[in-house]
């Protein structure tokens, strides 16, 4: 285990009936609020009317930016900055999954900065200071209402790009199961895709070789969540899957798997970020396809954690190569039970866009410094989703 330093300052309201919480805990940070949300769900399933009541009832003032689109865009952002700045808004709540909530960071980001909030994301400029952020999720998938990370669609340059600051880790989430009741099916696992993604980044690109305490606790969440999907989707309102699915993506990526890991890297979410910038596909649906064809490449390199991961998420008993090989075909086809894509052909994608693909992705391998993947790399594994 290496040394790390661990803080995580989201203050985290978690069950039934915590959405009228909102109120007060925002006006703690301030009196003008943007209320940051996407595209109407939030109006159909009545959360919107539960969060604005708590607002008004806090004697709050209210300045509405909705809109935000799953793959949430930079002029989308922008246009949420030049309303925070001309109305003078002291505080940023964020109601939705993932989308929303890295929207809702970069406006907090950008409005405190006097340069334009995309040199966040090309790393030319670190955050200094930020709006406060509190948020009420609806998805459980990203990871973002209990972390500092932010991933936002540059639509001109078709790249998309993520960078964070402890800064910008909400100040208080509200996370009520029952807000994810409606997501639909499809969604629902895209979802638990994501965060499987999230934690098996940690697990497979650590060097530490002796990880014991985290390996179990990563392989546990993996465990949890593919079953508490599996429950929710035969019957969404499944009380106690629905919360053991929204807490174990929220732990996935707050920083406790990451804990004593060393120098990690994402380069799964790498390629997928540029399916989803180029071809504006469920992040999650990207990231079931790359992610099978990606363990297949390192496990070549680094073929030991595969076979433990085998053995202990699936219960294998074959030789370490038998478990390596048929870990993933089970991973693999665990999402195809739960009707997520796992070939680029699924999302639309012809094998002659992969040098498309694989250049894209080169700009955000440079940005992470992930020095081992050349465009030959990237071409090697896009060529194994299909």
């Amino acid at each position: 285990m290496q040394n790390f330093v661990l803080q995580n300052p989201t203050t985290i309201i978690f069950g039934t009936d915590t959405v009228p919480g909102i109120g007060r805990e925002t006006a703690a940070l301030g009196r003008k609020v943007l209320l940051v949300y996407g595209q109407g769900s939030i109006r159909k399933n009545g959360i919107y009317d539960q969060v604005v009541s708590s607002l008004l009832g806090a004697g709050l003032d209210i300045v509405e930016h909705g809109g935000v689109q799953p793959n949430p865009l930079l002029s989308h952002v922008r246009a949420g900055i030049a309303r925070a700045r001309e109305n003078g808004i002291e505080a940023v709540v964020a109601v939705g999954g993932g989308s929303v909530i890295d929207s809702a960071k970069a406006i907090a980001a950008g409005a405190m900065a006097d340069h334009d909030v995309w040199q966040f994301f090309k790393g030319k400029k670190s955050i200094k200071r930020v709006l406060p952020i509190t948020c009420v999720l609806t998805l459980a998938a990203a990871g973002s209402e209990m972390n500092g990370g932010m991933v936002i669609t540059n639509e001109q340059t078709s790249h998309k790009f993520g960078t964070g600051s402890r800064l910008l880790n909400p100040r208080v989430s509200i996370l009520d199961p029952t807000l994810t009741y409606t997501v639909p099916a499809n969604y629902t696992a895209y979802g638990a895709v994501d965060a499987v993604a999230h934690i098996l980044e940690f697990y497979f690109t650590t060097r530490d070789p002796a990880t014991p305490v985290q390996d179990r606790f990563m392989e546990g969440l993996v465990i949890n969540i593919m079953e508490s999907c599996e429950k929710v989707l035969q019957q969404p309102r499944d009380y106690q899957g629905r919360a053991d699915l929204m807490w174990s993506a929220t732990l996935a990526l707050n920083g406790w798997t990451a804990a004593g890991l060393g120098m990690v890297g994402f380069p799964m979410h790498m390629i997928e970020h540029s399916l989803s910038a180029l071809y504006n596909i469920a992040h999650g649906a990207g990231l079931s396809v790359i992610m099978p064809a990606w363990m297949r490449y390192q496990a070549g390199l680094h073929p030991a954690k595969f076979s433990q991961f085998g053995q202990r998420v699936f219960g294998l008993t074959g030789s370490p190569a038998q478990c390596t090989r048929e870990g993933i075909e089970l991973l693999r086809s665990w999402f195809v039970r739960v009707n997520s894509p796992v070939t680029l052909a699924e999302l639309g994608i012809e094998a002659e866009d992969n040098p498309l693909i694989a250049d894209n992705a080169l700009a955000l391998a440079k940005i992470w410094r992930l020095k081992n993947y050349d465009k030959e790399i990237i071409m090697q594994i896009l060529q194994g989703c299909r």
